[in-house]
């Protein structure tokens, strides 16, 4: 059973309810600070990188010729259109010329040879003017790819001066980029190694809810605050800087470690005495009520009656009241029967 009070558990959680009240205030005037920071950036442009007259020189020549493309191609669809009109008009007038001389034959009416040189006549001229629409429309094609040509090589020499302000505009971006990493770092680097002195130093103190809710916002001004704007540089930089934080804190936890596993090598070899006197009174409580030893944190069986004595470390954790000779909980300070100072 745990030894904590309610009114402390109670105090205890409105304290660290203080403490996240507190990080979020703190978070939130952060945050008004480093949106009213001196702007370093500002949007960039490629007009901004390249010569002005030059590129809207380029700009402006691959516009009219895109222009005169279009033109050709809509006086190209509309030749298209005007043969195959003249072309289905001819086959019109060849059928009904062929009827024509059929009936001829069979009526043998010598009279109509004017008339047949008339109607052939018509049929020719019909095809002439086929032949001179095909090729106005050859002459338009052969236009059509000349204008695709020049547009390819304007184009290219516009890509090729894009290209090189592209180069100076991602630069200008990439130091953009650090200075505000930089800005930043300067603002959220002092808050992490305060809060990380405070950790170390204060956490445990009175004013321990303000400690822990600076800590909070010290991790999110990191964390949040710089993190994104860390330069990536293909992520080789990300992962760098992963590999040293993982470093550090591998460093802190595994030295933790061992001054635990030392802390409790020590522990183990005290008299019981000794370690009740050393050990905190709700901590040893709160092992118990989960049938863990209070002296090495190893699982033991309490429900066992006869067991009185870690068999790991020895730490006695049942005893006998000096007054009633009940057994007890040998941590508690009175005796659960008759009250007695233990």
């Amino acid at each position: 059973m745990s030894s904590s009070r309610r009114t402390e558990k109670w105090l205890n959680r409105g304290l660290w309810l203080i403490s996240v009240i507190f990080a979020s205030f703190l978070i939130g005037l952060g945050g008004l600070v480093v949106h009213d920071l001196p702007k370093t950036q500002k949007t960039s442009e490629l007009k901004d990188f390249v010569e002005p007259l030059r590129h809207e020189s380029l700009l402006n020549q691959v516009k009219a010729r895109d222009y005169e493309i279009r033109q050709v191609e809509k006086e190209l669809a509309d030749a298209n259109v005007i043969i195959q009109q003249q072309e289905r008009a001819y086959a019109n007038s060849k059928e009904v010329f062929n009827n024509w001389l059929a009936t001829r034959y069979t009526t043998k009416d010598l009279t109509q040879n004017e008339e047949v040189l008339a109607k052939t006549r018509e049929l020719e001229q019909q095809q002439l003017s086929i032949r001179k629409q095909s090729e106005k429309i050859d002459a338009l094609q052969e236009k059509q790819t000349e204008l695709y040509q020049l547009r390819t090589k304007e184009q290219d020499q516009l890509s090729d001066f894009q290209s090189e302000g592209y180069k100076l505009m991602h630069k200008a971006e990439r130091t953009q980029e650090i200075q505000v990493f930089l800005l930043r770092l300067a603002l959220t680097l002092p808050l992490l190694l305060i809060g990380a002195w405070l950790f170390a130093r204060k956490r445990h103190s009175t004013y321990w809810p303000f400690v822990w809710g600076f800590i909070f916002f010290a991790l999110f001004a990191f964390f949040v605050e710089l993190v994104p704007y860390l330069p990536s540089y293909g992520g080789y930089v990300r992962y760098i800087v992963g590999i040293v934080v993982t470093f550090f804190i591998g460093h802190y936890s595994i030295k933790a470690l061992q001054k635990y596993l030392e802390n409790q090598k020590k522990a183990e070899s005290m008299p019981s005495t000794e370690l009740k006197e050393k050990l905190n009174y709700d901590l040893a409580h709160q092992r118990l009520a989960r049938s863990i030893c209070p002296g090495c944190e190893r699982p033991i069986d309490l429900k066992d009656p006869a067991r009185n004595f870690c068999v790991h470390c020895g730490t006695c954790v049942y005893n006998n009241c000096t007054q009633c000779q009940t057994r007890k909980n040998a941590f508690a300070k009175h005796c659960h029967s008759c009250g007695a100072t233990a």
